[in-house]
């Protein structure tokens, strides 16, 4: 089991901190157990929030040492350092293999503690001038909905933390745990940000708006030679329209959707069965094993191969299949 350890402090954000209770913190009968969830404090007992009650924390800061995963869901007011106890907390815990990770003003804790020096971070918009200014040797970026260095790992405004806590357990667990997850909360696996992020979103579990039953009809058809073309032609609109309609209610291209949901369809085929690659190139459209191997790295940094070997065990049953050569 995954332990999952989050720390909280006087002033505590409650939705920051429901972000990570609702991802690591609920066993999904449907889902094998994956993660323990719990919270700590610098001072156990009652900690103020700022949805004007009180929170009973009865785990001091020895609860991190134990942790596999750190999370600081806020840290309010960011200029504040955290104690000499709390930051020698956190290195420590990053420093035996924890995983550190912030969500919103949450960086700002990191960064005081000197955990983001080199590195590159983000933070909620509002205060990502801010975070730059105090601590520059910290490289921020304003524009994605988080940054994951594997150690240590950011997230945008409050919203964007369920965005990173799913993405973790992408990582984790495999993109199928992660699309229940994502289902169960009526949310998109993943949102594209201002650029490319670690994984590819499966289709989004809700979508309002008029293109949802298209993107049902193309979804269904991924093995078949789609196109914007054939995509705009049942839509019955040009192709122009279509991308604009996209666009603006996906933030993304019908293009880039379409190739989103090919590469989803391969790990869930890697994930889930023995097929060769060839095979589950041809039925998630990507043709060939060649071109599924190519657009596999270019949007997961990895190959199919090895992600077969990270995940196949935790979904399918059966031997793990032979693998390929790494090209």
């Amino acid at each position: 089991m995954h332990r999952v350890t989050a720390l909280v402090r006087p002033g505590q954000s409650t939705f920051e901190l429901a972000c990570a209770a609702q991802v690591f913190g609920i066993q999904r009968p449907e889902l094998p157990a994956a993660y323990t969830f719990g919270v700590c404090t610098e001072h156990p007992g009652p900690v103020p929030t700022r949805a004007g009650y009180d929170m009973l924390v009865t785990d001091g800061l020895e609860a991190l040492t134990h942790a596999d995963t750190v999370i600081i869901p806020g840290w309010l007011p960011p200029a504040e350092p955290p104690s000499p106890a709390v930051a020698d907390a956190l290195r420590r815990a990053h420093a035996r293999g924890a995983r550190l990770v912030s969500i919103c003003s949450g960086a700002f804790a990191l960064a005081h503690a000197g955990l983001l020096d080199g590195r590159t971070a983000t933070t909620h918009w509002g205060l990502t001038a801010e975070l730059a200014a105090r601590f520059p040797h910290v490289r921020v970026d304003p524009d994605v909905l988080y940054v994951d260095h594997g150690d240590l790992a950011t997230s945008a405004g409050a919203g964007a933390g369920i965005d990173l806590c799913i993405h973790l357990v992408r990582r984790d667990q495999g993109a199928r745990h992660a699309a229940h997850i994502a289902r169960a909360m009526v949310m998109p696996p993943h949102r594209e940000g201002g650029q490319l992020q670690y994984t590819a979103p499966p289709r989004p579990a809700q979508i309002d708006g008029t293109l949802a039953p298209l993107l049902d009809w193309a979804t269904a058809r991924l093995a078949e030679p789609l196109t914007v073309e054939t995509m705009a032609a049942r839509a019955g609109q040009s192709a122009r329209t279509l991308t604009r309609r996209f666009i603006d209610q996906l933030g993304i291209s019908p293009g880039q959707w379409l190739l989103a949901q090919r590469i989803a369809a391969a790990q869930d085929l890697l994930e889930t069965s023995d097929l060769p690659l060839d095979a589950v190139a041809r039925r998630s459209g990507l043709s060939s094993a060649t071109n599924l191997r190519r657009r596999f790295h270019t949007a997961l940094g990895t190959t199919p191969g090895a992600y077969r070997r990270a995940f196949r065990g935790r979904t399918a049953k059966g031997p793990t299949p032979v693998e390929e050569p790494t090209p």
